[in-house]
């Protein structure tokens, strides 16, 4: 049985910087999260997938305004820095990032929305799982705010398969399989 919606209950808090605008040109670290932390990406299909799609994130037509900086595929989660040179090309610029209930094309949200779907599409398809979650609702992100911060999240992203495995009881079966991508 489903519970209705009650907005005394049932209400998210944003996470997001009030006020910013999330097509504009920055430093975005983002954290993806797999449905219910599953270790997904243990499986080297799905890993290379995730891999791919994320490489290809720039080639597509929402996100030709985005590089990808530092990233890594870990068995239940995606680090990456995702670079925003400019405001993408069709960018409405007299609507600002809080009048909008729907995220505006090339921004963050449309992006990682993209790339989750893509992900999902073709995993599901892999395992004939239609419908089947592959992520966590949302994701998280942080702005990066000068260099300090860029090359403190750069390593974290470098050193997070050490940490994941310091804290692992199987590190020889799982090491092989968390690949480090600059």
């Amino acid at each position: 049985m489903t519970s209705k919606y009650d907005p005394h209950k049932h209400h998210r808090r944003s996470i997001r910087l009030p006020g910013w605008d999330y097509r504009a040109p920055g430093y975005y670290f983002v954290t993806i999260c797999t449905h219910q932390r599953q270790n997904l990406f243990c499986e080297q299909t799905f890993h290379e997938l995730a891999a791919q799609t994320l490489l290809r994130v720039s080639e597509q037509p929402h996100a030709q305004h985005i590089e990808v900086d530092e990233w890594v595929i870990m068995p239940d989660h995606v680090h990456v820095i995702l670079v925003f040179t400019t405001y993408p090309v069709q960018a409405d610029m007299t609507r600002t990032g809080r009048e909008f209930t729907h995220a505006l094309a090339g921004s963050l949200g449309v992006v990682i929305g993209r790339y989750k779907t893509a992900v999902t599409t073709r995993i599901n398809n892999l395992r004939r799982t239609k419908g089947a979650r592959v992520w966590q609702r949302g994701y998280y992100e942080r702005i990066i705010r000068n260099e300090r911060e860029l090359n403190a999240t750069r390593e974290y992203i470098v050193n997070n398969p050490n940490r994941w495995a310091e804290n692992r009881d199987n590190l020889d079966a799982l090491l092989p399989k968390m690949t480090y991508h600059p």
